[in-house]
């Protein structure tokens, strides 16, 4: 069995498991699919929410050093050109001559060969494959082109109104309209260094070989900051940031033991970073990039300004000192942090009674349905009171209402859409004002009054 293969039957059961409870669907199924692009389906579509709306609350709403930006995809050229990104944001592609297939060299030489690719030139590379007879995982052949540069941006034309040109770039991170937009929020919003500008957003990106799912695709969404500081508190901020986004991973619910930090070295850094540490995770299929966090110095407000002929200083309203500020990065992908959720959360737990019970242990915080309410039949009066209780419940919280089928086929349904408590209205009910309340992970049921139920779920959804 080949590697990719393996690694794509790894991810199996969640991929079956998003298909079928409504996650996530491939991309233009109808017209035979969209190589590795996807739409999130209902339960997918509050399950991202859930991620954004916590982070931002995080680490926005609860921090007085923290502002919000929603910049645009489309930014000047001339901005791409000075982040240096026109010229060194690249990959190594290769095509094998037999078949056509293209891969990335460096992960044509991680997996053929199981060695280390990074900090290697193209030459390199080329050298490595032709030296070391690697094989086309598509077709076994021999016969690979030159490793060469490939820029991973997305390119569009629009009508020509400047000099510069028809072209624009579909912006492949969300940190450069930050940048372009410090000397307005400097201006505009009284903040102090150190401070953050926090944002969420669509970045693309032309990969040669997307995969593993969700885990690298072409559009995607970033949860990103650009920290400002003066240059010699970067070591102290960085440190507090690793914690912050180690903090971060125990609030959504991922596993310590799964969450792991790897050191860029100094070789391998980016052209804009003075240090770089990845949080990894342990994926089905390796341990793999989640975030990152990197210590872009002051180089990309030094080639703003330099570019743009426009000052971008700092004055600190108390020693009157001028400088440009240096910039720490903490860097979150939304499509990342969801997978590593569902690998996660996903357990196929074997039963006393031999059956087998498929459920998504996800954290309440981001769950994407947080009670759900059943009648025990659909007939009245049952029906009526589960609405009633229903309606009061769905004021507060994301739920949902089932009268369908046997309650054991509902509680699997919930079990596999990862929601934490379950309440069935039975007849109970009717003579006491009392209804089951059960719990996802140990499954157990109590009785609740329905007068105590919205203070019962309160405290249970907030562990």
């Amino acid at each position: 069995m080949s590697h990719a293969q393996t690694i794509q039957d790894s991810l199996k059961p969640i991929v079956a498991l998003c298909k079928r409870r409504g996650f996530i669907y491939p991309g233009s199924e109808i017209y035979g699919g969209f190589a590795n692009t996807y739409s999130f389906g209902p339960y997918g579509a509050e399950l991202k929410k859930n991620i954004k709306d916590l982070w931002w609350k995080t680490f926005v709403r609860s921090r007085r050093d923290m502002v919000g930006l929603d910049g645009p995809i489309l930014l000047h050229p001339k901005a791409w050109l000075a982040s240096g990104h026109l010229e060194g944001f690249n990959d190594a592609l290769i095509d094998c001559k037999a078949c056509k297939s293209r891969f990335r060299c460096d992960h044509l030489i991680e997996e053929v060969l199981g060695e280390d690719a990074d900090g290697l030139s193209v030459e390199e590379m080329t050298a490595k494959v032709r030296g070391q007879h690697v094989k086309c995982p598509k077709c076994g052949a021999q016969d690979f082109t030159d490793a060469r540069h490939f820029n991973l941006m997305f390119h569009t034309h629009m009508s020509k109104t400047s000099s510069d040109g028809d072209i624009a770039y579909l912006r492949p991170e969300t940190a450069q309209a930050i940048f372009l937009d410090y000397k307005n929020i400097v201006d505009t919003m009284r903040v102090k260094i150190p401070f953050g500008v926090a944002q969420i957003g669509k970045a693309f990106r032309n990969e040669i070989t997307p995969g593993n799912f969700v885990f690298r695709v072409i559009e995607f969404e970033q949860m990103e900051i650009e920290y400002f500081i003066h240059e010699n508190a970067w070591e102290k901020v960085f440190d507090e940031w690793l914690q912050a986004m180690h903090k971060w991973c125990e609030l959504i619910g991922l596993k310590k033991s799964r969450v792991h930090e790897k050191e860029h070295p100094k070789e391998q850094l980016s052209h804009y970073s003075k240090r770089t540490v990845d949080l990894v995770y342990d994926f089905p299929f390796g341990r793999s990039e989640l975030y990152g966090l990197a210590y872009r110095t002051d180089f990309d407000l030094k080639r703003h300004a330099e570019y743009s002929c426009t000052k971008l200083e700092y004055t600190d309203p108390e020693t009157r000192e001028k400088f440009v500020p240096h910039v720490i990065e903490p860097t979150f992908g939304v499509e990342r942090t969801l997978l590593a959720l569902l690998c996660d959360a996903y357990e196929e737990e074997q039963l006393e009674n031999g059956e087998t019970r498929t459920v998504l242990r996800f954290a309440p915080c981001i769950a994407p349905v947080k009670v759900a309410v059943f009648p025990l039949m659909k007939k009245e009066p049952l029906a009526g009171k589960a609405e009633e209780i229903f309606a009061q419940l769905q004021a507060i919280w994301a739920c949902e209402y089932d009268e369908s089928g046997a309650i054991g086929k509902r509680y699997r349904r919930q079990d596999e859409l990862g929601t934490p408590y379950c309440i069935t209205i039975d007849f109970d009910t009717l003579e006491n004002d009392t209804v089951t309340l059960r719990d996802r992970d140990s499954m157990k049921q109590e009785r609740v009054t329905v007068k105590d139920l919205v203070s019962v779920l309160s405290e249970k959804l907030s562990r």
